[in-house]
């Protein structure tokens, strides 16, 4: 039998029978344990080993996606993974890359969950002509009082949309990077907070490239998921058109919840357990992602924070007060498909970047969790 180190990577031949034993590895000399790579099975701790009361308030976590859930698929149809990705990034306190074509309700999207969570919302229509000011406001001088006088622009409400953002010139485009990555905006030398929760969806579209302005790799790195939503089914289609034969279902939403509750889920959020053997199946996808052969730009430090953060929210999304590594792999492709960079020379052999991340994700070994772990 063969396993990677883990430690180094590299592959160590044992006899069956040391399976399960520590040994030093012959080619990086420390220490490591001899397992079945192909061992995939997750041993899920019982109820009764977990604290109750966080399992109770985790539950707290499931009801309010599922509220949220059900208010925007009123709206949009047929995009249950789409909308609970959504979801996964805000209650990680990210911020999400739409990226697909023109007429699929990216923008009812952004719209639907804010009215949904009860937050005011500012939609920012980029082109190239807005101004950093636009975005973050500008000290105006006011001739009665003979003072500059701060007024704030659209970036501080909770909820915003950047409507097709490749299409803002970097300058413009760099008026938002301060505002995703701190909650701050800095204007003449003072610092002005921004309101929580605060949550971002920037849209773009992938097919018309004219007159637009792609983002720097500092600032994808700043969004926690990209995902497009497609084309809707044919019976979608047709629900959609008799939906929207009176009036557009977004502009009766209701709200189901609050900026409070938003705030008390992401607090769950970060409390939901994270096992050292997750933390370092964690680790070990960013690496590989990093000595791929085919990536010139593996996954950041903050993309290490952004996978972990996202699989705790998907856990906590579906009940869970502890972290698989199932909810790690289901949320790693849109977590770091846009932080990847595939080299040239593989693109031209036709490799993409999900096409690593499916390499990277079969090549780094899933832990077996003990039955005994009990979530702290």
């Amino acid at each position: 039998m063969r396993c990677p180190c883990r430690q180094c990577g590299q592959n160590i031949e044992f006899p069956d029978e040391m399976l399960g034993e520590e040994c030093q590895c012959p080619h990086c000399g420390e220490a490591t344990s001899l397992y079945d790579p192909n061992e995939i099975s997750i041993v899920v701790p019982e109820t009764s080993d977990r604290p109750e009361a966080q399992a109770a308030e985790t539950a707290k976590v499931g009801d309010f996606a599922g509220r949220v859930l059900n208010n925007i698929e009123k709206v949009i149809i047929g995009k249950t993974e789409q909308i609970k990705l959504c979801l996964v990034a805000l209650l990680a306190e990210g911020h999400v890359l739409l990226e697909d074509v023109p007429g699929v309700a990216k923008t009812v999207l952004a719209r639907a969950m804010a009215a949904s969570g009860g937050c005011d919302f500012k939609r920012i229509q980029c082109t190239p002509d807005l101004l950093p000011n636009d975005i973050t406001g500008a000290s105006i001088f006011n001739p009665k009082t003979t003072e500059f006088e701060f007024r704030k622009g659209p970036v501080f409400a909770r909820m915003i949309l950047a409507d097709e953002i490749n299409r803002a010139t970097p300058r413009a485009q760099a008026a938002f990077l301060e505002a995703m990555a701190e909650r701050q905006v800095s204007i003449d030398g003072d610092v002005y907070s921004l309101e929580r929760p605060f949550f971002m969806i920037a849209t773009q579209n992938p097919v018309d490239h004219e007159g637009t302005f792609p983002l720097p790799e500092a600032q994808l790195d700043r969004f926690l998921i990209r995902l497009s939503l497609g084309y809707p089914g044919e019976q979608e289609e047709q629900s959609m058109l008799e939906r929207m034969q009176q009036q557009h279902p977004v502009d009766t939403l209701e709200s189901v919840t609050s900026a409070e509750e938003i705030l008390e889920c992401q607090e769950l959020v970060r409390a939901t357990y994270v096992h050292e053997r997750v933390r370092e199946y964690i680790v070990g996808i960013i690496r590989a992602t990093r000595e791929h052969s085919d990536v010139a730009l593996g996954g950041s430090p903050r993309s290490t924070l952004a996978l972990c953060r996202a699989a705790q929210a998907w856990s906590a999304m579906h009940g869970y007060d502890y972290v698989l590594p199932d909810d790690v792999k289901r949320v790693a492709l849109n977590v770091m498909a846009h932080r990847l960079i595939v080299r040239p020379e593989s693109r031209l052999r036709k490799i993409t970047v999900e096409g690593v991340m499916a390499e990277v994700l079969r090549s780094v070994p899933v832990p077996t969790l003990p039955s005994s772990m009990a979530v702290k």
